[in-house]
């Protein structure tokens, strides 16, 4: 009866906000650059746009469809003592977006899929885990936006931001780690100005709490919300949900968030991604995140920390499966030249605690990137060097490794 009452309430609580709204990348359309580039008169046949992705817009007005897609292509190599022990070579992500609305502007959609072996999950599901977004949102209001469907959750800032929109190859193994990545289930969002130019942005989201294209799932469910203060006002386009100043700031521009989130009764190891554990367990990620940029420097430090009552789960033969706890740091930084050419460095930790920290060890990534942008995030060149640390409290050092990776990003 309590847990009924605490879903009542977090649905009741997230649809009466209101305020202005911030837009979500990957999640909410521009509907408005339809509706502009309508001719006068136009009434017999389709018209189509060309900017972000080829839009369409039926003769009635009373559709549109976008259309995108991105690629990237990746190889690398992991040297361990002066021998390379793994290379990769490969398309690492596939991607198709579609956007639009339907009969009212105020009513639109996201479906994005993927089609790549790494980015379907397969190893974990066993599947071909194709579609990763599958949202409907609607306003009700211009200041109130409601989602339903499958899409990211509003978690840890490298992980809302678009891993086409990294500084790096890719995230960091923070990230990789401890992320609450994406759900279905009830989403809302909205943005405040609480004076002057000091804004304040509140998400939060009830779901499933066992990740993408689950066909059923137990009793538990996920409770996830985040806020973020920008005191110094928005960025320019959005800037805080990419990596890069790519913007230049003219004026210091800060972003500090904290995410919480709750999954009860999970039924695999990171929540809503990883193996199947063999009980479902409870668990609890909290982290903060600050982001700093101002013409062509971006500073980001970001923290993660995930408890777990009892995290170590057993099948009849003794095989254990867990739920990794403890703490994640990663900060970054790096510089835009007026070329647009980035540098940038990145230093990453994972501390395990308690019972998972006999079975994982501590890792720590000390890298440096170099960005070429031919077309902003869009189109882009990118390379980056990882000194990789691993070690056990009470055991044997595992060893180090040196890895190198290339990639090449197009999209539009």
């Amino acid at each position: 009866m309590k847990g009924l009452l605490f879903t009542f309430f977090f649905v009741t609580f997230s649809q009466v906000l209101i305020g202005q709204i911030y837009p979500i990348p990957e999640s909410e359309p521009d509907t408005t650059k339809y509706m502009e580039n309508v001719p006068k008169g136009f009434t017999e046949i389709p018209h189509f746009t060309f900017g972000s992705g080829i839009g369409i817009l039926s003769a009635d007005s009373l559709y549109s469809f976008n259309l995108r897609f991105r690629v990237q292509n990746r190889a690398g190599v992991m040297f361990s003592e002066n021998d390379p022990t793994e290379i990769e070579a490969r398309v690492r992500r596939l991607r198709l977006r579609f956007d639009g609305f339907v009969f009212n502007p105020k009513i639109f959609y996201v479906v994005q899929l993927s089609f790549t072996r790494g980015d379907m999950d397969w190893d974990n599901t066993d599947f071909a885990n194709i579609v990763r977004d599958a949202m409907i949102f609607y306003k009700p209001h211009p200041k109130l936006q409601l989602g339903f469907g499958q899409t990211k959750l509003p978690g840890n800032r490298q992980r809302v931001n678009s891993s086409g929109d990294l500084q790096f190859v890719d995230r960091s193994i923070v990230n990789a780690g401890l992320n609450v990545d994406r759900d279905f289930g009830f989403q809302a969002a909205y943005t405040e100005n609480i004076f002057n130019n000091f804004y304040t942005v509140i998400r939060g989201a009830l779901t499933s709490g066992e990740g993408r294209n689950i066909t059923s799932t137990g009793t538990g469910l996920a409770y996830t919300g985040r806020v973020e203060f920008l005191p110094f006002g928005l960025f320019e386009r959005f800037g805080d949900y990419f990596e890069g100043d790519l913007m230049r700031e003219q004026t210091p521009k800060l972003s500090s968030g904290f995410t919480y989130s709750y999954n009860n009764n999970t039924l695999r190891t990171g929540g809503q991604i990883g193996l199947s554990l063999f009980e479902p367990r409870d668990m609890t990620t909290v982290g903060t995140d600050w982001l700093l940029k101002y013409k062509g420097i971006s500073i980001t430090a970001e923290m993660l920390y995930r408890t777990s009552p009892n995290p170590l789960t057993f099948d009849a033969s003794g095989d254990v499966r867990f739920i990794y706890t403890g703490l994640g740091q990663n900060y970054q930084a790096g510089y835009v030249f007026p070329s647009n050419y980035e540098i940038a460095g990145r230093y990453s930790r994972m501390s395990a605690s308690g019972e998972v920290a006999e079975l994982h060890p501590n890792v720590r990534h000390f890298t440096l990137g170099l960005t070429k942008y031919i077309k902003g995030h869009r189109l882009k060149v990118q390379t980056d060097f990882t000194y990789e640390v691993r070690s056990f409290e009470t055991r044997e050092n595992p060893g180090n490794h040196f890895i190198g990776r290339f990639q090449v990003e197009l999209g539009i």
